[in-house]
């Protein structure tokens, strides 16, 4: 193959195939992938969003390594077991380290449905900071107390890994990966969703309010900790993260609806 030579991956539909709970859980995180790759997020064939198997919870679907987030389908993802076996046919491999920590995260807790992790820009340089993630505005207050930390240990393919990161993560539902990324979990994908935009806009404001060299108001504790309890209060009514995720299932649609196949 020459390095101009373009290979199309073979697409395979595997709609009617499977159960129809998995079906719709494909094309849900087909559908945000495309939206993240749309908001900037990731512009690579790496990094990973998963969803455990409704109907077989003991299995969870993951994006192959190979394919861009702007062209990924709900027939590319794979479903693997909590042990790395893949059970999708494909001619593209699961990456070792999302088989490593989503596979362990989606484990340790099984009303955790979602895991999503990201090497977005800002995310990745918030991870380097000492200080970590700052609350510097109203809506990075949805996250206050529910973000953790895990070291930098290498590359994550580590089998004993997983469990540490699942470990710390604890009943957060984010985390920042020191001098690596960015996590989120969640009930749902679109819960998960909702969580890592809330991340990785909380870690944009902090990156740019920074380079502007000026001082940083800081919201006061108790302002952070009231501010919190509303947002808490506000989600018993609606299921944060709803609104927002049938928006972009519009947009998906409107810019390519090939998601679906």
């Amino acid at each position: 193959m020459t390095d101009t030579q373009i290979v199309e991956h073979p697409r395979n539909s595997l709609r009617g195939k499977v159960s129809d709970d998995e079906w719709e859980t494909r094309v849900a995180l087909a559908a945000g992938c495309r939206m993240a790759q749309y908001f900037g997020w990731n512009n690579s064939i790496r990094n990973h969003l998963t969803a455990r198997v409704p109907d077989e919870p003991e299995k969870f679907l993951m994006n192959p390594v190979g394919l861009m987030w702007n062209e990924i389908t709900a027939s590319d993802f794979l479903k693997v077991d909590f042990d790395g076996k893949v059970y999708t046919e494909s001619d593209l491999p699961p990456g070792p380290a999302g088989l490593s920590f989503h596979g362990a995260i989606l484990k340790a807790n099984p009303k955790r449905n979602c895991s999503f992790h990201l090497h977005e820009t800002d995310g990745v340089v918030v991870s380097a900071m000492a200080e970590g993630l700052i609350y510097t505005n109203q809506e990075s207050l949805t996250l206050y107390g529910l973000v953790g930390y895990h070291a930098f240990e290498g590359l994550a393919d580590e089998a004993t890994e997983g469990p540490r990161i699942a470990e710390e993560l604890g009943d957060n539902v984010c985390m920042v990966m020191w001098n690596h990324g960015l996590l989120s979990v969640g009930r749902s994908i679109y819960e998960g969703f909702y969580f890592m935009q809330r991340l990785v806009e909380t870690c944009q404001i902090q990156v740019k309010l920074m380079a502007t060299g000026a001082e940083i108001r800081h919201i006061p504790k108790e302002v952070c900790e009231h501010t919190f309890r509303q947002f808490k209060k506000r989600a018993q009514k609606r299921a944060l993260g709803m609104a927002d995720w049938k928006a972009y299932l519009r947009l998906a649609e409107r810019l390519d609806p090939s998601y679906k196949l």
